[in-house]
Order: structure tokens, then sequence, then C-alpha cells
């Protein structure tokens, strides 16, 4: 500002002047006080856009910043732009407007104003999912005609649906669409399902639908893929899907549907009730080809084996966990119309009969194409004559966990396409083998017989399975064959024979109550992996009876078997490929030799008498190539763990925090023991004779020392004694 002379008058107040006032009028000086108050009154408004003009630029400033922060937060990779779990309020508006894909999910967003998407109109794919949305503007997907995909799981739309779904109606192109998690009931998803003829996938699962009829899907005549699990579905009206012409994969799973009957859909290629409450499940008669190829009714109260279509292209079948059985036997008729049940069908007006034979409820069902059935869980005691043979193409059947007593082995019985078979937890006691067959279980790979009753297999079994691999008889009170099993022998098989099996490679015997193993029991197979834990004395002090296949096995367990270190052959020098070794759970008080080049990778020998930790020259050696070494629950003797310190720098000790030692009747955990020998120990570690010798030394002299002064006190006394009663005579 230029210097303003003194006396000088403001510019301000010569702009304001005005002529002398009359009389009667205020003063001059009143004048010039009233002159500011008058500029302030008139430069007001100036100073009110100033100051709306500054808070509007930092309110634009503040929401850049924040933008600019949210598009940080954002990942770009070409067409894609995800931003979820960037705390957003709003849908930012600065992100690349040619955006294809958009991923807002959880954001507290709340609402999707009709705005909100105006700044991306290439969008086509768009998800929100638990963004806490309660309110959709009825235009916010206006300007969205390229739209195919829109995920909204997982949100509140009961609050506002009927605006919801004025929203989606603007959607004509929408494909794919996820309504999941929002409280919908039938209803409100009907409503906003209505008009959206486009949709091919549709997402209602996790909502509060009870009921299903014609009206909820009414006009989705290119919908390929319904989701409709986790409700509470109990009833499904006749027609509610046959609008559904291009329908291809339901899922009905976790409701509480009851049964179904007169199933007709026949252009499903794959179905899944799962977790319902089903006790029937019939498929409607006639000869109508249907194109369904996965049937998953696993997890419900199925008493009968379901009636299937009787043409299908079934490959997978999964009955898991039901209460099914075959009773065919149990139900003694010479009438065979005690032997139908028939189902009224009542739909309005009219009623139909559906009549199904009870005990042959799979002999007009089509499994030519069934490649994988699982009936596990159930009750099944038996397998009814032809049973298998209607499924020439089976692969995998699991039948673990029911009740089967006797399994009998046919022609094409199980079929000979079958790889794995699992009768695992059952009660069988015996194994039929038809005689003369050749080819029996000839691509078998995985066969699992544990926990059952069996004594034996016939010799024939293993003989013509030439494939397998792997095979699981643990926990049966089998013994081995002492040698080779004549095939011909008659009655019920009393041993097991796995010679000349050159397929093994992996077997498990645990628990099975063997004796000492006979000589060469595994030769000629290929076994890497051997399972003989919990049978006491199998190895009888020794083991040769496994040289046959020492080279080549990998894996060992010989866990719970009695071995203590007396067993000078405990000797594994011979296992040169050994990765794999558990001796826990038995009684040795040192460790097992290893030779040679060292392979083993994990040692486990927990449970056992260890005092003391192997040899600094062991640990080394087991430090190079072990990976994973369990050491636990031994009573180790804090005195004697010198080999520590190497297993310990290599980090192979498993349960290091875990092993305890024993210190003056102390239990000590290994990894807080001190550094150094501990105080007690070093007494521990004098040679016993030294310290005999001192003990008993001191003993000595004073006894020493006591006779001596006791002679020199009584000598002139005990010497007349000594002369008067020997008659001695005194030198003078």
């Amino acid at each position: 500002m230029p210097h303003r002379k003194e006396g000088a008058q403001p510019r301000v107040r010569l702009l304001s002047r005005r002529p002398e006032p009359r009389r009667g009028c205020a003063p001059r000086s009143r004048l010039r006080l009233r002159e500011p108050a008058a500029l302030e009154m008139e430069l007001l408004p100036l100073w009110l856009c100033l100051g709306f003009h500054f808070l509007t630029v930092d309110w634009r400033d503040r929401s850049v910043t924040a933008t600019a922060a949210s598009q940080r937060g954002c990942k770009l990779v070409g067409g894609d732009t995800d931003c979820r779990g960037q705390s957003l309020a709003s849908v930012p508006s600065s992100l690349p407007p040619h955006a294809r894909t958009l991923i807002l999910d959880a954001n507290p967003l709340k609402a999707l104003w009709n705005h909100s998407l105006q700044p991306y109109p290439l969008l086509e794919s768009l998800s929100l999912h638990s963004c806490h949305l309660e309110r959709i503007g009825r235009g916010a997907f206006q300007e969205q005609g390229h739209l195919r995909s829109l995920v909204l799981g997982d949100n509140c739309l009961s609050e506002n649906y009927k605006e919801t779904a004025a929203a989606l109606h603007t959607l004509p192109g929408l494909q794919t669409l996820d309504l999941s998690g929002n409280s919908l009931t039938e209803d409100m998803a009907a409503l906003m399902l209505q008009n959206l003829s486009s949709l091919q996938s549709v997402s209602l699962a996790r909502n509060t639908i009870m009921r299903l009829d014609d009206s909820v899907f009414e006009g989705l005549e290119r919908l390929r893929e319904l989701d409709l699990q986790r409700n509470y579905i109990f009833e499904i009206e006749g027609g509610a899907f046959d609008g559904l012409t291009e329908l291809r994969h339901l899922n009905l799973a976790y409701n509480n549907l009851p049964c179904i009957v007169d199933f007709g859909l026949t252009q499903l290629r794959s179905l899944n009730v799962s977790y319902n409450v089903l006790e029937w499940f019939l498929a409607a008669g006639g000869e109508a080809a249907f194109e369904l190829e996965t049937l998953d009714l696993s997890h419900n109260q199925l008493l009968f084996f379901p009636l299937l279509p009787q043409y299908s292209k079934l490959h997978t079948l999964l009955l898991r966990d039901n209460n099914m059985g075959f009773y065919r036997d149990l139900y003694n008729t010479s009438s065979p119309r005690e032997m139908v049940a028939q189902f009224l069908l009542v739909d309005g007006n009219v009623t139909n009969i559906t009549t199904v034979n009870l005990w042959e409820e799979f002999s007009s069902s089509d499994l030519a194409d069934l490649r994988f059935l699982d009936m596990s869980q159930n009750q099944f005691q038996y397998l009814p004559d032809g049973f298998l043979r209607k499924m020439p193409s089976l692969s995998h059947l699991n039948l673990n966990q029911n009740c089967l007593m006797t399994l009998h082995i046919r022609e094409h019985e199980p079929p000979g396409a079958l790889t794995e078979l699992d009768l695992s937890h059952n009660q069988l006691s015996e194994l039929h083998l038809t005689p003369g067959l050749a080819s029996c279980l000839g691509s078998l790979r995985l066969f699992n017989l544990s926990s059952n009753q069996l004594l034996g297999v016939p010799p024939a079994l293993f003989a013509n399975a030439r494939n397998i691999t792997t095979l699981d008889m643990s926990h049966n009170q089998i013994s081995l064959c002492p040698l080779p099993a004549a095939s011909d022998r008659v009655g019920p098989p009393s041993c097991v024979d796995f010679r000349n099996m050159a397929s093994l490679r992996s077997l498990s015997l645990e628990g099975c109550g063997l004796g000492a193993l006979p000589d060469c029991p595994f030769q000629g197979t290929s076994l890497t992996s051997l399972d003989l834990s919990s049978n006491w004395g199998v190895l009888n002090g020794s083991l040769a009876p496994l040289r046959d296949v020492a080279p080549m096995l990998q894996v060992l367990s010989l866990r719970n078997m009695g071995l203590h270190s007396n067993f000078m052959a405990l000797d594994f020098s011979g296992f040169g490929n050994l990765r794999d070794l558990d001796l826990s759970g038995n009684c040795l008080t040192t460790f097992p030799r290893f030779g040679g080049s060292l392979a083993l990778e994990t040692l486990d020998l927990r449970r056992n008498s260890l005092t003391a930790l192997p040899q600094k020259a062991v640990s080394e050696q087991l430090s190079r190539g072990l990976r994973t070494i369990y050491l636990s629950q031994n009573p180790y003797d804090c005195c004697g763990v010198d080999g520590w310190g190497a297993l310990q720098q290599g980090q192979t000790v498993a349960d290091w925090a875990t092993v305890t030692c024993n210190l003056s009747s102390k239990i000590i955990r290994l990894a807080e023991l001190p550094g150094g020998v501990p105080r007690d120990c070093k007494w521990e570690r004098l040679d016993l004779g030294l310290l005999y010798l001192v003990l008993i030394l001191p003993s000595c002299l004073t006894l020493l020392v006591a006779c001596t002064l006791i002679v020199l006190t009584f000598k002139k006394p005990l010497l007349q004694v000594i002369k008067s009663r020997c008659h001695w005579s005194s030198v003078y």
C-alpha cells in the first residue's frame, strides 16, 4: 500500500463525503462515525459471495482429494476396476469411464442413487456384494444398456424391494443376477424377476422362500442355472418349473422338502436336493428321455433306492447318509400284489396313481452310463442279484459304513470297469468268489476293506486283480499265509497272501492282530508304503521279513508294536529310499541305527522310553537329511541332551516346544533349559569309583586317627595288663 501522510483523510471518506448538515442535524463527527457502518452494509453481499466461493473451492478440493485417494485404493487392470473393501460411502466418480467390470464389494454404500453409475455407461459386470444396500433408485441402471452380470448378494434389498424391482426392469439384456442373502420371500423374488426374459443364471440362495409355484419364474424361458439352496422351501407346486425349458442346473440343497414325486424335468443335467428331509424320490414314468447326468440325494431320509428315469444319461449318483436298504429278503410273501406301493398324486380335481415295486426299485432304472455311485452311510445289508450288473460303466463304488455281511463277486459284478471300491466299516465276514472267474476286478486300483470281520480272502481274488495299487485291510483279524495259498482250496479262506501282487504299492495292515511275519510275505510286490502298526510281535525282533521290499519302501509305519532297543537287528541301513518312518508308541530306549546315505525326511519317535538324545554325530547326520522329527512324550534326562543343539539348529524338531526332560524330579521343557550343563548334573558326570573313594577315604582316616590316640593314651596300663596275663618278665 502507498504511504499515507500524517493528517491526510482516508480515501474512502473522500468518496463518501456529503454537504454540510443543516441546523438540527447531527454534527460532523457523528456523521463520520456512521459512514464506515454504511460502507460495510454496502460490501456485505461481496463478502458473502467471496466466503461462499472459498467454501465451494475447499469442498471441491476435499472431494477431489477423497476421490483420488479412493481411486488410488482401487486396482485397475485393463477394463476391470476392483474397489472392494475400500470403505467407500458412494460410488467413485473419477474412475476410467471405459471400465467394463466394476467391483465394489464390502463397501458401506447403503444406497445406489440414480446418478451413481452415470460416469460408466459401458459397464458389462457390476458387483455390489455385502454393501449394506437398502435402496436402489429406480433409474440407477437407466444408462446401463451393456450390463450383463449383476451381483447384489448379502444386502438388505427386502426393505425397498419394489423400488429395486423397478430398477432391475430397466436391464433388458441382463444375463446373470445374484440376489442371494437378501431375506426375500417368493413374492418379492417373483416381482424382481418379472420381465427379465434374458436371464440365464439366477441365485436366490439364503433367502426366506417357502413355496414355489408357476408365477415365481414366469417368463424366464432362457434360464439355464437356478440356485435355491439354503431357503425354507417345503412345497413345490406342480408346474413350478415347466416354463423353464432351457433349465440345466437346479440346486435345492438345504431346504425342507419331504419328497419328490413325478419328477419330470427332462431337460435338467444336474439336480442337487441334498440336505433335505426326502423320504421318496420318484421319477415320472413313461419313455421320456432325460438329460440328467448328476443327481445328489445325499443327507436325506430316503428309505428306498430312488426310482430313477427309465432313459437317462446319469453318470453320478450320490446317496450318502440316508436310511436306505433292500428289503426283498425280509419280505416273505407269495403274492406279487403285496410287494408294490401305490402313490396317489392329487392335483386339484385330478388324481394320478403311481405303482412302484418296493423291492426292485432299480430294475426299471437306466444306469448304463453310471460311473460314480456313493451309497455310504446307509443300512444296506446285501446287494440284490443283478444290481451291479446294470452298471457296466461304473468306475467308483462307495459302500462304506453300511451293514453288509457278505459280498458275492460274480461275473460282471462288480463290473469290469470298476477302479475304486470302498467296503470299509461294514460287517463283512466273508467274500464269495465264483469259481473260474478269469478277469475278476481286472481294472481295480483302490480296494478298501478296513474295519470289517474278515479272516481271509479267496486266494484267486488278488491273483486276478492285476492293477491294484492301494489295498487297505486294517482292523480285520486276518493272518498271512506262510506259503502261497492254493487257488482251489475248499472252504472259507483262513489267511491272506500278498505275494506276487506286482502292482501293489501301498498296503495297510494296522490293527490286524498279526503274529510273527512268515518268510518273504511281500515277495513279488512293488510296495513303497507299508503300515504294520498295532501288531505286537509281528517283527519278532528282526526286520528280516521286510528285506524283499526294504530297498523300495518310502513310507513305513511301525507304531504301537512293542519294539524295544534289545532288538539288535533294528537297523534301517538297508532302507535306502525310506522317506517317512513312524516308530511312535514303542519302548525304544536308544535311537535306531541308520547307515549309509540317509534319505529319511520324517521321523516320529514320540511316546517311547528315550532318556537321552542321540550322540552329536548321529544328530548331525539326522539334521542334514531330516525335515521333520517328533521327539515329545519321552522321559528324557536333562543331563543327557547333548545332541539337542544340532537338531535344534536344523529346525527339524516339529514339537520342540513340548519336549520335556527330568531334572531332580522336576519336569522342565527342553526349550527352556539354560545353556551349559546344569549344576545338578556335575556330580552325576564324575567317575563313580572316584566318587566312592572320596566318600570312604575320610572315614578310614578318621578311624585310624582314633585308634592311634587310644593306643597312645592307654599304652602303659595296657602293657602291664598284657604282661601280667602272659607272665612276661620285665627287663630291667
